[in-house]
């Protein structure tokens, strides 16, 4: 006979109190949110399919909730506490295109029900605003109104915060915008003889010739060059650079 030990550790069993693997979910709240708990139940798979419980990944979505709160707010340099530090400057094409690549995959997530990869794009999405340092009302207002269907706790609190009166769930959903996707910049990989050396961020907009030019021009080519004259250089754009020698 299994031992009740065993029975917890089989992990592909479906809950059930004579399998002693039931988890109360208010122990789960109590520790973790129901925010925590909302977002867990969603990053496990598709609704429709068995999936197996093991909360030991729940701390996965509980750290996705403190880097969203932190997005929000600053460190205070003398009491280490948490302030709300927000910007009204105007946001930077990386941090627009943060935002539109989101809604466009939250929208699309949503119609195939698909709530598991909608919780990995915010997760990327909060990653990637975290790295910029981003603290924009211009990207943090509409983030806050699409995570609130995942997250309706903290996006309630953070709306509030942000100077509204009135619920979150009557604001209107952020329109996706085409034009915030679109690079007027590439970063080039500069190769000499095949082999690359550098990337250097071009205009898309460039010629191959002025293409060349700008990478002929740059210091890190002149340094590598030496003096000599390449034989050719090959240019494919919005790809790649090739100087041959």
């Amino acid at each position: 006979m299994n031992t009740k030990s065993e029975k917890f550790q089989n992990r592909s069993e479906k809950m059930s109190k004579s399998k002693w693997n039931v988890v109360n979910p208010d122990e789960m709240i109590n520790k973790y949110g129901a925010d925590c708990l909302r977002l867990y139940e969603m990053f496990l798979g598709p609704l429709e399919l068995s999936k197996p419980w093991n909360t030991n990944g729940i701390s996965g979505t509980s750290n996705f909730i403190r880097k969203l709160w932190k997005l929000y707010h600053r460190q205070d340099a003398n009491s280490r506490d948490l302030v709300w530090d927000l910007s009204e400057t105007e946001a930077s094409k990386a941090e627009l295109k943060i935002l539109h690549k989101t809604i466009k995959k939250i929208v699309e997530d949503i119609d195939r029900y698909s709530f598991n990869t909608s919780v990995s794009n915010f997760m990327i999405c909060v990653n990637e605003l975290t790295d910029l340092k981003c603290n924009k009302r211009a990207i943090l207002e509409p983030l806050a109104i699409i995570v609130s269907p995942y997250a309706p706790h903290i996006a309630e609190e953070l709306w509030e915060k942000l100077g509204h009166k009135d619920s979150i769930t009557k604001a209107s959903f952020p329109e996706f915008r085409e034009e915030f996707m679109t690079e007027d910049a590439f970063d080039y990989p500069i190769s000499v003889n095949g082999k690359t050396k550098f990337n250097l961020n071009i205009a898309l907009s460039l010629s191959k010739e002025e293409i060349e030019r700008e990478v002929m021009n740059a210091d890190e080519v002149k340094k590598l060059l030496a003096g000599t004259t390449p034989k050719k250089v090959v240019v494919v754009p919005g790809r790649i650079v090739n100087i041959v020698v």
